[in-house]
Formats: structure tokens, C-alpha cells, sequence
């Protein structure tokens, strides 16, 4: 089986393969553990499907969090007995990246577009609702045009909670009408329909500059809340990365 996890600044998404069916995933908190905390903890994560390290036969990793990579290398070699495949500059995606430095690019950002071009056909706009919100552009030729990064919806809710002593930490969710009749909706309105609006745009002007209609995936944590009142996006996937994690393995081995 295929153990492909993606290690992002708040959590890190987990996915166990079995051929082509994905037989589990998870998301569990991203923060700094020892290897044998890692072991012990994916070691549980396998014994709730039944199944032991030596199930594993492989492992890809994404990762946007270096300090966190030496614990995964090293239970992929010691857990599991397997070389993980570290997805980074030298390997094989299917990808053309036309940037000015291709190794600035996120790993999650790459097996996000490798998935989607797989999966729906370009030209595409990938948009990734995490910690940071980031939007990547693809062609019909699988040209990784480049992209857009600005703050994730979490972060400029915890940013009003923070910075403004009398406003209250909200849960995201989508209010029922765009005019708020209390403070509460007040912040969600901007948070979800500001941000809906703020998404639709941005797709609008990365549009005319791609000179193309792009079909438009959401994935993240927070895409399906967006999804529901922005208008431009065509499908949520929230397996999005892990499906690209397995298709950047397979071009590898």
C-alpha cells in the first residue's frame, strides 16, 4: 500500500492507498514530534484499518514545513522500511514549470496541478483554501503558469479576533444574508462572502491574462464553504493533493 502525506503549515493530510482506491485518509495537527512520536502515532492510524508498517510498501511526501520532513524520512526508512519520495526539484511531474525559479514553487502546489490536470483536463485554476489561500494557473499543455498567494480566511479571522479587542473569534460558516444583523454574521459575511468575492476576481483577471475559460478547482480545508457562494468555481475536490501525491509516486517508480 502507498502511504502519501502532505505536510502543511496547520495540519498534515494523511492517505493510504490500496491500488486505486484510497482506503483511508486523515488530518492530523502539524507540529513539531519526534520520530518515535510519528512512528507510534502512524502506527495507530494503520491498527484502526487493520493493518500494520508492513503494509506499507510506499511513501510520498509533500511538504511545505522543513523542519517536519526529518521525522517523515526517517519512519518511512525505519517504520516502514521504505525510501520515501520526497516531492521536490529533480523529479518527475508531467509538469513544464514556466517560472522564474521553478524551486520556489510549493510541493503542495505542484501535486495539486498534477492531479488536476490528470483528473479534469486544462486549462485549469487550482485554488487551495489552507493557511495561506493560493491560486495556481495550468494550461491545456500541462504549463504551470504561475499563481497568486495571499492570506487564508483562518488567518484574517484569528487577525480580527487578535487585533480588535471588542470582536469575537468566530466559526466560519456561511450567514444567510450578505447584510449581518449581529456582530457575529457581521464577520462571517466578510469572511465568506468577502472571500468569495475576493476568489471570484482574482479568477476573472488570471482569465483574461491566460487568455482562456479555465475550469476552476477548489480544494482545502475551507473550499466547500467558499464554493457555496462564489460563482466562478466549477468543483470542489478535497482529495485533490492526495490523489496527486499517488500520480507523482507512480511517475517516479
Amino acid at each position: 500500500m502507498l502511504l502519501v502525506a502532505d505536510v502543511g503549515n496547520s495540519h498534515t493530510v494523511l492517505g493510504l492507498w490500496d491500488g486505486e482506491t484510497l482506503r483511508a485518509h486523515w488530518r492530523i495537527v502539524s507540529t513539531d514530534r519526534t520520530e518515535d512520536e510519528l512512528r507510534i502515532l502512524l502506527t495507530m492510524l494503520l491498527q484502526q484499518e487493520g493493518l500494520t508498517p508492513k503494509s506499507v510498501d510506499g511513501c510520498c511526501i509533500s511538504s511545505v514545513v522543513p523542519p517536519l520532513n526529518h521525522a517523515f524520512m526517517q519512519v518511512s526508512h525505519e517504520g516502514f522500511g521504505v525510501e520515501p519520495l520526497m516531492v521536490g526539484p529533480g523529479i518527475r511531474t508531467g509538469l513544464v514549470i514556466q517560472v522564474d525559479n521553478p524551486k520556489e514553487v510549493g510541493a503542495d502546489r505542484i501535486v495539486n496541478s498534477v492531479a488536476a490536470i490528470e483528473g479534469y483536463g486544462g486549462p485549469l485554476i487550482v485554488v487551495d483554501f489552507g493557511t495561506a489561500t493560493t491560486f495556481d494557473a495550468i494550461s491545456e499543455k500541462a504549463e504551470y503558469r504561475g499563481g497568486i498567494i495571499f492570506p487564508g480566511i483562518q488567518i484574517s479571522a484569528d487577525a480580527l479576533f487578535e487585533k480588535c479587542a471588542k470582536l469575537p473569534r468566530v466559526e466560519i460558516a456561511t450567514p444567510s444574508t450578505v447584510i449581518g444583523r449581529d456582530t457575529v454574521s457581521h464577520i462571517r459575511s466578510g469572511l465568506t462572502y468577502g472571500y468569495a468575492d475576493l476568489v471570484d476576481g482574482l479568477i476573472g483577471r488570471m482569465a483574461e491574462e491566460m487568455q482562456a475559460t479555465p475550469k476552476v478547482i477548489a480544494t482545502g480545508g475551507l473550499a466547500a464553504v467558499i464554493a457555496e457562494v462564489a460563482r466562478r468555481i466549477s468543483v470542489v475536490d478535497p482529495l485533490l493533493t492526495l490523489k496527486g501525491l499517488k500520480l507523482v509516486y507512480e511517475k517516479n517508480t
